[in-house]
């Protein structure tokens, strides 16, 4: 791991504490009525192929997240508009390169052009929220998680597979796709209500690099989100503290996907999610 990319992992988590004491300072959020779910695979509660049944996918009631969690815990009516695959350029602008939503690299195959979202639209997902927003003028919350997507994207695109000089230049790009995203929520829409940020957790907290990697991708996102209201809703904090007892395993931890083979994917489990749901309810004193 490089010296440079430990200084991006210091830098973030200074970012990441600012945003997370904020969160906690907030005021209780009085939540009532319609909720909606941006984000990606996390927010769409993604299974993978090794442990998902191929017909599963054209049913999205089969994938439960941390959105129908929260939800179901609260009585929020929710639309879920994630994307598995979305990237914070594709959530803005339909036909954008994104990781498996609309397209994929080196392929215009994604996600949504096979299967059914658990909602239905057909231009980009921010679109879709903001007409969901007009219809549903009394909507008292909205969670997002994108970004990770990005730097997939990166990774597979980049000469140097995202490293060097192409990590921060991803990272600058997604803080600016996600200021155009709150500010076309809070301006475009005028919606004033509760805007949580949720936090990409680490694979794995035994690896400083993996930690680094998230928490430079969350302090990404943590600038837009206090500049437009928003509140962090700490899934790293939450799924560092839910491993703590495995070492920082998170794989043991069972908060991830358990695949065949003993290992583990890269998204939440049903335990996974619930504790990102947690980290919601931490945030908005709900």
């Amino acid at each position: 791991m490089s010296v440079r990319r430990l200084l991006i992992g210091a830098l973030a988590a200074v970012l990441l504490t600012a945003g997370t004491a904020a969160s906690a300072s907030a005021s209780t959020h009085h939540l009532s009525g319609d909720y909606l779910a941006l984000g990606d695979s996390v927010a769409f509660g993604y299974t993978p192929p090794e442990t998902t049944a191929a017909l599963a996918y054209f049913n999205p009631h089969n994938f439960v997240g941390y959105p129908e969690d929260f939800a179901a815990a609260t009585g929020l009516h929710l639309a879920n508009a994630s994307c598995p695959g979305e990237t914070t350029l594709s959530m803005i602008k339909i036909g954008a390169q994104s990781n498996g939503c609309e397209n994929s690299v080196g392929s215009p195959f994604g996600y949504r052009t096979i299967y059914p979202l658990h909602v239905f639209y057909l231009g980009p997902q921010l679109d879709y929220a903001l007409f969901y927003l007009w219809l549903h003028p009394h909507t008292s919350l909205i969670t997002i998680d994108i970004g990770a997507n990005d730097m997939f994207a990166c990774q597979q695109t980049t000469p140097d597979n995202c490293t060097g000089s192409d990590f921060q230049a991803a990272l600058n790009k997604i803080s600016q796709n996600v200021a155009a995203i709150f500010s076309a929520l809070r301006n475009k829409a005028h919606y004033r209500g509760a805007l949580a940020v949720v936090s990409y957790y680490s694979l794995d907290y035994r690896d400083p690099a993996q930690n680094a990697d998230s928490l430079a991708l969350n302090a990404a996102l943590a600038g837009p989100a206090r500049r437009y209201g928003g509140v962090f809703a700490d899934g790293y904090g939450a799924f560092q503290r839910a491993a703590q007892p495995y070492g920082g395993n998170t794989c043991a931890a069972g908060l991830l996907v358990l695949l065949p083979d003993g290992t583990c994917n890269i998204h939440p489990s049903a335990k996974g999610h619930q504790v990102l749901a947690g980290a919601i309810t931490q945030a908005l004193g709900v």
